[in-house]
């Protein structure tokens, strides 16, 4: 990996992990100088995020992280419940033994962190979950998808663990996939982990709320 390569990875997992927040003005020569290089390096792992989407660049503010309007997060987040059941779909016709370990082991590991109130260990735990499913798809175009979806979502289902009970209720919704999973059931697997990913109606308005405090 090359030095642009990891900076850009740093500053993406900067903002995924709510370091850098939606809105936040991203200044070249504090990065520079918080990483040792010069302005160059980083202008270009900003301009690789900006056509991501992960930020936006803007005349006479800089890079800024981006705001998604609500009504595009809806329709995002609805794209990512259908990729995500597609996954589940598949996964529950093709997994494989090594396939059902990695999403048993990634879903004690979530029941670990929620147990403790670990918002922050829940959500990383809950990529690696979601990504063994992906995996589990043996689809690698829509595996790829789906972790550049979840990605580009990652500020905004960190909000979304910090509502009132969701992080109890994620990990009931995550015990449905595995069991519709491990049961074969595609059709179940599908609909729970697309219940699970869409926000609609309280769940949304719990979210932007969220967002606006953020």
């Amino acid at each position: 990996m090359t030095k642009n390569s990891r900076l850009k990875t740093i500053l993406e997992d900067a903002i995924v992990s709510g370091e850098f927040s939606p809105g936040d003005r991203l200044d070249e020569v504090t990065l520079a100088a918080r990483f040792g290089v010069s302005r160059t390096p980083i202008r270009e792992a900003l301009m690789q995020l900006g056509a991501e989407g992960l930020i936006e660049i803007r005349p006479r503010r800089g890079a800024v992280v981006s705001v998604i309007s609500p009504h595009k997060l809806l329709e995002m987040f609805e794209a990512m419940a259908e990729i995500e059941a597609g996954c589940a779909r598949l996964a529950a016709r093709r997994m494989t033994e090594e396939d059902e370990a990695a999403i048993r082991a990634a879903h004690a590991a979530c029941t670990k962190a929620a147990a403790t109130g670990d918002h922050d260990g829940y959500y990383e735990e809950n990529r690696v979950f979601h990504e063994a499913i992906y995996r589990a798809s043996h689809n690698a175009f829509l595996a790829e998808q789906a972790i550049q979806l979840h990605k580009r979502l990652g500020p905004y289902r960190r909000l979304q663990l910090r509502a009132r009970q969701r992080l109890p209720t994620s990990l009931a919704e995550h015990q449905g996939v595995v069991d519709a999973l491990m049961a074969g059931d595609a059709d179940l697997a599908a609909q729970r982990l697309r219940d699970h990913v869409v926000v609609q109606g309280e769940r949304f308005s719990d979210m932007v709320m969220a967002l606006g405090a953020a």
